[in-house]
């Protein structure tokens, strides 16, 4: 049985989480939910719903962290919320395979390093969304906001993990990791970009150089590395762009169409295209780099992204993804 911990409590709409966590145990007839909260409360909604109660769980936590909060301290004085209870579920128990949550970044970030820890050889974890691209592929962008000052060394591991998410989760091979700058010659970009680069042509992945934003969901990379401010203000740019996108060719064909025109086929296209960029059917962006599995989810999530989420981690804990990343780096220390 794959155990994971759901963490509803710290999304904005936790009682449509609830409500996706029950959907997700009938729908992964192998996986067992684990779900930290107010017993008394859980029990009263889940009571709505048809699911098989002997693989759903309540772990007792009764604080929750909020989003205005100090991460740091929060973790330290709430040593009973739904958060710090979850993680600290996931470090201990060896049958539990992940976590996933819908809280402050910060927050969580803080558990993966301090309770759930780090892989040994990994200085910083980073956020690792999946991305779909023009060729029908997927790319892994490393980070998209976990870390907003880098060091060249972090941008390195970054390459390790997110080679590690997509060979293990994605089923690539050899998958291409490329370095988001604002040139692809070798002495474009800045300092960090310039020594980055250096370090990760070292590492055991198939680095294939620098690539700019534009390229991003080509299709001719794999993984895109960058610090997280610049992860965090491409992957908006992609989801406002996106949505843009999506209005102007809805309102140029409602202009040009001849008159009485069915356009419904139209919207169901613009649609299923933007599906495969929507957090609510997508799941969520991965806190690489601990010592087991973390997903975050979208704050604004709803219930259809839980079972979404649990498919993810799943097959996350079935490719045995943090056993690769350590592979990996066993090879890189036998190499230096």
């Amino acid at each position: 049985m794959i155990k994971i911990v759901v963490d509803v409590f710290s999304g904005d709409n936790p009682l449509d989480l609830i409500k996706g966590t029950a959907d997700a145990v009938e729908k992964y007839g192998d996986v067992h939910i684990i779900m930290p909260g107010d017993p008394a409360y859980l029990e009263k909604e889940l009571n709505k719903y048809s699911y098989d109660r002997s693989r759903l769980e309540i772990l007792p936590a009764l604080e929750i962290i909020e989003n205005n909060e100090s991460p740091t301290m929060a973790i330290r004085q709430k040593k009973n919320s739904t958060l710090v209870r979850g993680a600290t579920l996931l470090r201990d128990s060896a049958d539990v395979g992940g976590m996933i949550s819908a809280g402050s970044t910060g927050a969580i970030l803080c558990c993966g390093i301090f309770i759930v820890g780090r892989i040994r050889g990994i200085e910083r974890p980073a956020l690792a969304p999946v991305l779909p691209t023009a060729d029908g592929g997927s790319v892994c962008l490393i980070d998209c906001g976990a870390n907003a000052e880098c060091r060249p060394q972090y941008l390195s591991q970054f390459a390790l993990l997110g080679t590690g998410m997509m060979r293990s989760v994605c089923g690539v091979e050899n998958p291409r990791v490329a370095l988001v700058n604002m040139g692809v010659e070798d002495h474009k970009g800045s300092i960090l970009t310039v020594e980055a680069a250096k370090m990760i042509s070292r590492m055991p992945v198939n680095f294939v150089g620098n690539m700019e934003a534009r390229e991003a969901l080509s299709g001719n990379y794999d993984v895109l590395v960058c610090d997280g401010f610049v992860g965090n203000v491409l992957l908006k740019s992609i989801e406002g762009t996106a949505k843009l996108t999506a209005g102007k060719i809805r309102e140029a064909a409602a202009r040009l169409a001849p008159a009485g025109s069915d356009l419904g086929y139209l919207d169901e296209a613009i649609q299923e295209t933007m599906s495969t960029l929507d957090y609510e059917s997508n799941g969520g962006a991965w806190l690489l780099g601990c010592n087991k599995p973390i997903e975050k989810i979208h704050g604004a999530a709803n219930a259809h992204t839980i079972p979404c989420a649990v498919g993810q981690m799943r097959s996350m804990i079935l490719a045995d993804m943090v056993g690769g990343i350590n592979a990996q780096l066993k090879e890189l220390s036998h190499r230096n």
